[in-house]
């Protein structure tokens, strides 16, 4: 499951567009959802991309590849949780969910994602910030989308509590791009930065 915003000027990234500006900030959400499309559409299994507004018919995620669903729920937590127990109930035995804003993220991370869902009940892609860029799990765990100060640095802290008495699976760590210093020196942002 891939969670996106829908992209629109003023209305993503914009922790990053106080800095860089709106434009800029568009301009670099819209490279991180080809992005993501590029690294998740080869994979072997369903993709779901969960849209945070309206489902749009004609963009960049391909409907023969990627099915399209909105997100529903008050916060990040409730939106998570539905969509984790959609999938649960039409059958799926491992469920993962990622964001559409990191640039460091590989087909080979969500691989071995899956992979360790075959002898872990949960597996967990710790991010920079504090959060998280990817939640996999086998069987829904209602507590880990409770009871969380949702974008603050204390949501992987507080996850991880959660699945103390669970068998999980820690991945490398990534960068999820929300500030300028999450793009400061990477040349693929340069083209949005520098004009």
């Amino acid at each position: 499951m891939i969670f996106t915003r829908n992209p629109e000027l003023g209305k993503v990234k914009t922790r990053l567009a106080k800095t860089v500006g709106d434009q800029a900030a568009l301009s670099i959400y819209t490279f991180l959802l080809q992005h993501t499309k590029t690294v998740t559409q080869q994979l072997d299994c369903d993709k779901h991309v969960y849209y945070s507004v309206k489902v749009r018919e004609d963009d960049i995620w391909d409907a023969s590849i990627f099915q399209k669903k909105q997100q529903l729920g008050d916060n990040l937590g409730a939106r998570m949780a539905h969509a984790f127990q959609e999938a649960f109930r039409e059958g799926y035995g491992k469920v993962m969910i990622i964001g559409s804003d990191l640039y460091d993220i590989s087909p080979e991370d969500l691989e071995l994602a899956f992979t360790s869902l075959g002898d872990n009940e949960a597996v967990i892609g710790p991010a920079r910030d504090g959060g998280y860029y990817l939640l996999g799990m086998t069987t829904f765990i209602p507590e880990v989308f409770q009871q969380k100060n949702w974008g603050t640095d204390t949501v992987l802290r507080d996850t991880l509590n959660d699945l103390q008495h669970m068998k999980y699976q820690l991945l490398e760590e990534r960068n999820d791009v929300d500030l300028y210093e999450d793009i400061e020196g990477i040349e693929a942002f340069q083209q949005f930065i520098n004009t």
